[in-house]
Formats: C-alpha cells, structure tokens, sequence
C-alpha cells in the first residue's frame, strides 16, 4: 500500500534550498565587496579563475543593460511558477524539487542584489578565455537548469516507459 506523500515536503525542500544557495550568494558577494577592488584581477585558481569585482545591470553577457527592473520582474515570475508547479504536482520526484529550489536560489540572489542596487556584483573571471564575469547564483542557475532540464526529461521517459504518470515518485 502507497503511502500519500504530502506536498509540503516538496515545497520546504525547494524553500530550503533556495535558502541556502541565496545565502551561499549573498556571503560571496559580501566578502567580494570587501575584499576585492573594482577592475583589478586577482588569481583565485591560476590559469583557470580570477576574482574581479564588477556590477552587472544587464543580464548575461551584459545584455540588456539598464533594463534590471526588467529583470527583477522575470526573477519573481520565475520563482513564483517554480513554486505553483511544485504545489500542483502529485509525483514529482524530489530531486527535480531540489534542482528548482536551486534555480530560485540563484534567481532571488541576484535579485537582491538588483532591488538593494540596481545591478547584480559578479566576481568570478575565467583566466583560460575571454568569458562574463560571474556570480554563485548566476552558478546555480545554470547548473540548476541543466540538471532540471535533464532531471525532467529522464524522469518523463520512465513515466512514459512504466505507462503512469506516478512512476517517478521514488525519487
């Protein structure tokens, strides 16, 4: 006999981990403003990442620069359909509640950092090629996408192979 499993374990899962991944942000952004020097390049791993402290009011690649009210907007639309799509769903594995608390993290963090100033603090700098400065939540977006992105798509296709809409529960 299955045992009900109640969607609030889901939510405080994707809560938690979104917490967590927006302190992780917010104390490296804190330490990056206090330690580093706007511009200046200073070798963190050598010949593979740099710590340069710059503000972002774009997105990546510094696209759409001056639009971060736009961006805030998206953050929060984001965030907001992550959590109405946990709550609705019946059998979604927790791991995919994971990757989305991990994609929220990283969303709220850098939409702190656009309320309180206007644009996001990236620090992290590629040393090996020419690539955009970076953030941790800039780090758990794109990792949480990824990973959710394959997550779901493995997931989907067990669902599809066992013939029920509840088979990834396990998970």
């Amino acid at each position: 006999m299955a045992v009900a499993r109640s969607p609030i374990r889901r939510e405080a899962i994707y809560a938690f981990v979104a917490i967590v991944c927006v302190i992780a942000d917010q104390a490296t952004k804190a330490l990056a403003r206090l330690y580093l020097v706007p511009g200046e390049s200073v070798p963190f791993i050598p010949g593979l990442l740099n710590l340069q402290l710059t503000v972002n009011t774009g997105a990546a690649f510094s696209l759409g620069e001056g639009f971060s009210w736009l961006f805030a907007i998206i953050a929060i639309v984001v965030v907001v359909a992550l959590a109405v799509a946990l709550w609705r769903s019946d059998d979604l594995p927790i791991h995919l509640c994971v990757f989305c608390g991990i994609i929220a993290g990283g969303a709220v963090g850098n939409l702190i950092d656009r309320v309180a100033s206007g644009g996001v603090v990236d620090f992290f700098a590629t040393a090996f090629m020419d690539f955009p400065i970076f953030n941790v939540a800039d780090i758990c977006i794109d990792v949480g996408i990824v990973l959710g992105f394959t997550g779901y798509l493995i997931w989907d296709s067990k669902r599809e192979r066992d013939g029920s809409p509840s088979a990834g529960d396990e998970g």
